[in-house]
């Protein structure tokens, strides 16, 4: 649907109508028109004195957003999932519509060049893994939020990057996207009520092992909620029989972005949950059954 300004300007006119037909008429109209009418919204918002107008702008607003975030979520879903910056910075903006995306990605590319003059071809893995953990770690000072761990802010990237505190995920949601915009081979690993990396040997792919079969690549794990501490499978197999949880290969071996997002979604359903706000719960569960 088009319409010129002074059409659009005529239907938001309506919006204080005391009739709810022609309410429901309005908003519908104006719903179809997308994003592109959210300025003209807000500056009437700006413009109104009747607080039931204001409300219902607001909502309007809201609606297109979040109408507009499901079609993002569905399009990176399908066709940008490999663009893990792409989808956390999709989820940010369910609670922060105008987030400053190029302030993120000027910070994560600070970071990245930080590490980037300190690396050299000659490193083994592990020295590679000690650059990334001084940097991040030591440097710049990121930890987990032992405090405060169920703080929604622990899970959205630009809260993160800004704090230096954050929980399990987004923290490795962190480290992988310098690693591997430095073509260091670190991937999520989606380990239950927890979340790790682990440094793959690309090399050896697909090779098969003494045994005969295609075993495991992984060279070894990371855990950036603990500054990047290194461990291996055993420390794995012990975690999961404390949980009386079977040593499902999926615990050990990477894990795609689409499922990352999808966690990262689930943990902030719990974070508000816990804080008393069921209407952003229910509207990020609604975001997580658009992906399927």
């Amino acid at each position: 649907m088009t319409l010129n300004k002074s059409e659009v300007q005529a239907l938001i006119s309506l919006l204080d109508d005391t009739d709810t037909e022609i309410f429901n008429h309005v908003q519908e109209k104006l719903l179809n028109l997308g994003k592109e009418i959210i300025p003209s919204l807000e500056e009437a918002w700006s413009q109104a004195f009747d607080p039931v107008k204001q409300e219902r702008i607001e909502s309007l607003i809201h609606k297109i957003q979040f109408d507009s975030l499901i079609d993002e979520l569905k399009d990176w879903a399908k066709n940008n999932s490999d663009d893990i910056i792409a989808g956390s910075l999709l989820i940010a903006r369910h609670q922060y519509p105008d987030l400053d995306e190029e302030r993120v990605f000027t910070e994560l590319n600070q970071l990245k060049r930080n590490i980037w003059l300190e690396l050299n071809p000659n490193l083994t893995a592990f020295e590679t893994i000690n650059v990334i953990n001084r940097v991040l770690f030591d440097t710049h000072m990121f930890k987990g939020n032992t405090t405060n761990f169920h703080a929604p802010a622990n899970s959205y990237i630009h809260a993160v990057l800004e704090s230096k505190k954050g929980n399990p995920l987004l923290l490795s949601i962190i480290y992988t996207i310098i690693a591997q915009s430095l073509e260091i081979p670190i991937y999520g690993v989606n380990l239950p009520e927890h979340f790790i990396l682990c440094y793959m040997d690309v090399e050896h792919m697909g090779v098969p092992t003494q045994e005969g079969s295609e075993g495991s690549n992984v060279l070894f794990y990371i855990n950036p909620f603990s500054k990047g501490a290194v461990f291996g499978s055993k420390e794995i197999d012990a975690f999961l029989k404390q949980l009386n949880l079977s040593p499902l290969a999926i615990f050990y071996e990477p894990c795609s972005n689409l499922e990352i997002i999808k966690r990262l979604m689930r943990n902030l359903i719990s974070s508000y949950e816990k804080l008393g706000y069921p209407d952003k719960s229910d509207e990020l569960r609604e975001l997580l059954e658009s992906l399927g």
